[in-house]
């Protein structure tokens, strides 16, 4: 069965304008444009427009969905399988999380007690699975599945404390790196100060720090885009400010 871009969009339950710019970008051409100049849709685009919905309903941006399924290596089956797995484990996530709530609810009605250890059930968890989505592959490939382990191990087992700290040391890194990038100078000090919040913020995470390391992260950031969309949140071009910052931090 073929479908009008109207018609698809109707199917998937998206915009016209979002279908549009799929074929803009090379990520899903329509099987044709028919005679009025309308794009026309086919079974084979259906599949692909479902695979899409699936990785972007996982996180995945566009640019890393249209390099997966472009690859040569791409395969339908195996990728609903990966699709499947996904989502059961954020189906274990909501849970956890519906269980905090339902858990906070009792708390606040006198009828339980709730441990602070408990009251973070799930929140640590999510930030677990999405790094592991995100970015697992590579940082397993890199530091290996021992430390990615403990790692993933040690961020479970933060206290209140600790999780608050994590986050407070981030947004401190975030507002130091903005205004040292004003300064043009990435080996001044505020600029070394967000080098030392760096480190601080990752001996949360690893189980043993090294300037080496630290120094090898920072170059990753620059060469993967996902790490450099997550930095340069701050401005354009803090990612390859902030390797600089970190090259000569790990230096001194």
């Amino acid at each position: 069965m073929e479908y009008t871009i109207k018609k698809l969009g109707q199917l998937a339950g998206i915009s016209t304008r979002t279908l549009r710019y799929y074929d803009e970008i090379g990520l899903l051409k329509p099987t044709r444009i028919n005679s009025s100049g309308y794009r026309i849709y086919s079974a084979t685009e259906i599949e692909r427009l479902q695979q899409i919905l699936f990785y972007r309903e996982l996180g995945v941006n566009l640019d890393r969905i249209k390099e997966i399924m472009t690859s040569s290596t791409f395969d339908r089956t195996t990728a609903l399988k990966e699709h499947r797995a996904k989502l059961i484990e954020k189906r274990a996530q909501l849970d956890l999380l519906i269980n905090n709530v339902d858990k906070s609810i009792m708390h606040t009605e006198r009828k339980i007690k709730m441990t602070d250890k408990e009251k973070f059930e799930g929140f640590k968890q999510q930030l677990v699975d999405n790094n592991e989505q995100e970015y697992g592959k590579e940082i397993r490939k890199k530091y290996g599945e021992d430390a990615i382990n403990k790692s993933n191990a040690r961020v479970k087992g933060m206290t209140e404390e600790q999780y608050a700290g994590v986050k407070k040391i981030e947004e401190q890194l975030f507002n130091n790196l903005k205004a040292a990038m004003e300064t043009g100078d990435f080996a001044g000090e505020l600029a070394q100060k967000a080098a030392d919040l760096h480190k601080q913020w990752l001996c949360f995470y690893w189980d043993q720090y090294s300037k080496e390391a630290h120094a090898g992260l920072a170059e990753m950031y620059v060469a993967d885009e996902r790490f450099t969309a997550y930095y340069d949140k701050v401005q354009s071009g803090a990612t390859k400010f902030l390797r600089d910052a970190i090259i000569v931090y790990t230096k001194n």
